[in-house]
């Protein structure tokens, strides 16, 4: 083995070229690969070990106690492994700094005796557990010891219905089960109005379907319309998902292209590394190398630049998911400790390796069968017969013979040919790929735009600490005569109680023009809001909550009760969290007796074509200096995440594609070192050299846009609703066309360029060799 390691060293270095294609190729496919598969992983692992660790509630049950008793709800235990309850709930509404801190949202609140339980074991991380009376636990995300409450660290009070609570703690449920937590007989004095259990049950669960019979089965037997809700852990298990989810088609998609096109040229390398090292061979044969050996000696060839890349990949790889793992799996319990597990880096390190070795082991087993006798007599030039017929005929014709000669190389070799093709095919396919995703992305972000207002505005300046003193009325009459105001559109951002959910819905409850804006112009279903009692929701919160045009939800908010219809869907919601858009009547008719301060307002503009933003923006507040605006149109990070990824990954994989050209030339070259003597000794110029061996590779590069081409097509209409419905949106028809007569003719183009800028460096390189020193070596 050590005269092994000794002859592929020697190759490597002697084979500078081909060693950095290698390598690079390896580097760039166990980089995007690494990455895919991390965020495939944290599509369900990071969760699932987060909610077994934490016995979560695979249902979440709310049951009106006008109807059953807590002795029924415990008698009722039909395919059950494990539960928890019954616990008295209740909604509050908390006042003053505390509502504001927490943003004047509903809480649902449960009386519990302890975090612990058999079912939904809540994460203590901050404080302690209440022990009596006036005592209350928030929920809230899992931060480290040094966490900063912020304001609510000198508001330690919770007041609602003039009841008291001081906090005392914060926990985390990843069931989602309640908001707050207070005992048993708090929940009491607060007046319940429904009862919680939680269930863990036998057999399958992994769909809604699956968990919605099994509550059908538990709850057999109770009165009907005892049961008001029953949330799956599946929708935080998908909202936890969403973001990785979403980015994880078109890296996976990249990974695989990346893969491909390293197995290819990775081939052709090997293979022409074998046809040019035939005397190299026959050498290593003469000597006392076995069959095995010399295979051996090629496959360490590969394997080293292989090994290399696929580490500094694996690295480069892990480490940039890790961001992205981290901000997304904070809340689930293990915050910082999200990251890349052990398979992904045993696949980075060893499967690509593996792979690699395998795309180059057949052409490599070429060796083992030649004699040495045979190669050691070998020629550099092809053998007799290869493309002659088609040589001959393209030499009948008018074209320019440096381009007839050129048009006829690739029919010398054509299994290194065909390889070629595939990774110019597999080149295309990317930039396609790449260029109909990032103009998607670019129409979704375009559409969010028009649907958004340009400049935001609220009554409250944090950097002059100073309120206006306007009322509602005055700031939006200053903001209307305000030079290059459009449109003004006034927004409450308001979560409400939602009847048989655990979980509140936020409301953007809006006036003025909120539809002209652009989001009746994105309606991908229904109808805009014609009434009180109607609302119109973004496709991701319907697909979070389960809901679609046409249900009816009944919410709560300040002691009114309204039963609303959810009559149209748009692609994106207001700025901000996403809600529902309601009429601002529907507030007034929920609670119409509510004080609103002028924080709670928000004002959405938009401006005529033509106005700065940011000089709109500082003319607000230079005429309030009590109102805070903003330029609410900056660039949208998915989209800018999303476009850089594609065009860097297209880019670096184009250029690897002319590397594999570049190889490919490079061995034609030193096939034809005979001919290329011969035809500069009657009379061809180094010029018409260079046509010649572009020519050879430019047919293939229009064969390869043409082929890949519809590939790319394809992969996009694919992959672009995949990373939609990951996200939990729905996408209206105009963002996937796309494709126009002129950039495919462009795309076309790509091939070829990729082709000539790999040909280029070899052919200057053939146009510079020695007639005299060719024939003399020959």
């Amino acid at each position: 083995m050590s005269a092994v390691w000794r002859a592929a060293r020697a190759a490597v270095r002697r084979r500078k070229l081909q060693t950095f294609v290698i390598g690079l190729v390896v580097l760039l496919c166990t980089a995007t690969g690494v990455v895919s598969l991390a965020l495939l992983d944290a599509v369900s692992a990071p969760f699932d070990r987060a909610f077994e660790a934490q016995r979560g509630a695979q249902v979440v049950a709310t049951y009106d106690p006008a109807r059953v008793s807590d002795d029924q709800l415990i008698g009722a235990s039909a395919g059950l492994t494990a539960r928890a309850g019954p616990f008295p709930q209740v909604v509050i509404e908390p006042a003053g700094d505390a509502g504001s801190f927490l943003g004047g949202r509903p809480l649902t609140v449960a009386g519990r005796a302890g975090p612990g339980g058999a079912v939904d074991q809540l994460d203590l991380w901050h404080g302690r557990w209440p022990s009596g009376p006036g005592e209350i636990v928030l929920a809230a995300e899992p931060h480290p010891d040094d966490y900063d409450l912020g304001p609510f660290a000198d508001t330690t009070t919770v007041t609602a219905g003039g009841v008291t609570l001081r906090v005392v703690g914060w926990a985390f449920s990843i069931s989602g089960s309640a908001d707050g937590w207070v005992t048993p007989a708090q929940a009491a004095a607060l007046h319940p109005t429904a009862t919680q259990m939680l269930y863990r049950f036998a057999g399958d669960v992994a769909t809604r379907d699956a968990l919605k019979a099994r509550v059908a089965g538990v709850t057999t037997g109770l009165p009907g319309g005892a049961l008001l809700a029953a949330q799956p852990y599946l929708v935080l298990k998908e909202k936890a998902a969403a973001q990785p989810g979403t980015y994880l088609p078109f890296l996976a998609t990249f990974g695989v292209l990346g893969l491909l096109v390293a197995v290819i040229i990775v081939g052709n390398v090997v293979s022409g590394a074998v046809v040019s090292g035939l005397r190299h061979i026959g050498v290593l044969k003469a000597i006392g190398f076995t069959p095995r050996q010399v295979v051996a000696v090629y496959l360490t060839m590969v394997g080293v630049p292989a090994m290399a890349g696929a580490v500094l990949g694996t690295l480069l790889g892990a480490n940039a998911a890790q961001p992205m793992l981290v901000s997304t799996f904070r809340g689930l319990g293990f915050g910082q400790e999200a990251g890349t597990r052990a398979w992904v880096w045993a696949a980075g390190l060893i499967g690509v390796p593996m792979i690699v070795l395998l795309a180059a082991l057949l052409p490599a087993r070429r060796a083992h069968r030649l004699s040495a006798a045979e190669v050691i007599s070998a020629g550099s030039a092809p053998r007799r017969g290869h493309g002659l017929r088609v040589q001959r005929a393209l030499s009948a014709t008018r074209l320019p013979r440096p381009v007839s000669l050129g048009l006829g190389l690739p029919f010398a070799r054509p299994g290194r040919t065909a390889l070629t093709l595939a990774t110019l095919v597999l080149g295309v396919t990317t930039v396609t790929f790449a260029v109909g995703l990032s103009d998607s992305v670019v129409r979704i972000t375009g559409l969010g735009d028009q649907a958004a207002g340009q400049i935001g505005v609220r009554a409250y300046n944090t950097d002059e600490r100073a309120t206006t003193t306007r009322t509602d009325a005055q700031v939006e009459e200053l903001l209307r005569g305000m030079p290059g105001t459009a449109r003004i559109a006034t927004y409450l951002n308001q979560s409400v109680s939602v009847v048989g959910s655990s979980e509140p819905i936020l409301v953007n409850f809006g006036r003025g023009e909120v539809a002209a804006m652009g989001y009746e112009a994105q309606l991908l279903e229904g109808h805009w809001i014609d009434g009180p009692d109607q609302v119109v929701a973004p496709s991701q919160l319907l697909n979070r909550r389960g809901l679609r045009v046409g249900d009816q939800l009944t919410v709560v908010l300040g002691g009114g009760r309204r039963a609303i219809t959810v009559v149209g869907e748009t692609m994106s919601g207001a700025p901000g969290p996403v809600g529902l858009f309601a009429d601002w009547q529907l507030l007034d008719q929920l609670d119409p007796g509510r004080k609103l301060i002028p924080f709670e307002y928000r004002y959405q503009v938009q401006v005529t074509e033509g106005t700065d933003l940011d000089g709109y923006a500082a003319a607000v507040r230079a005429a309030d200096p009590g109102l805070y605006s903003w330029n609410d149109a900056g660039d949208n990070s998915f989209a800018v995440v999303v476009t850089s990824f594609a065009g860097v990954v297209s880019v670096l994989l184009a250029v690897v594609t002319a590397l594999g050209v570049l190889n490919t030339v490079a061995l034609t070259v030193h096939d034809r070192r005979r001919d290329l003597g011969m035809l500069k000794s009657i009379g061809m110029t180094p010029r018409q050299v260079v046509a010649m061996m572009v020519t050879s590779v430019a047919a293939l590069g229009v064969a390869g846009g043409l082929a890949g081409i519809p590939l790319g097509m394809v992969a996009h209409r694919f992959i672009v609703p995949l990373a939609a419905k990951a996200a939990a949106i729905r996408l209206p028809g105009e963002v996937l066309r796309v494709w126009q007569p002129g950039l495919l003719a462009l795309l076309v183009l790509s091939g070829v360029l990729i082709a000539v800028f790999g040909a280029l460096l070899p052919a200057r390189a053939a146009a510079r060799v020695s007639i005299a020193q060719v024939l003399h070596n020959e």
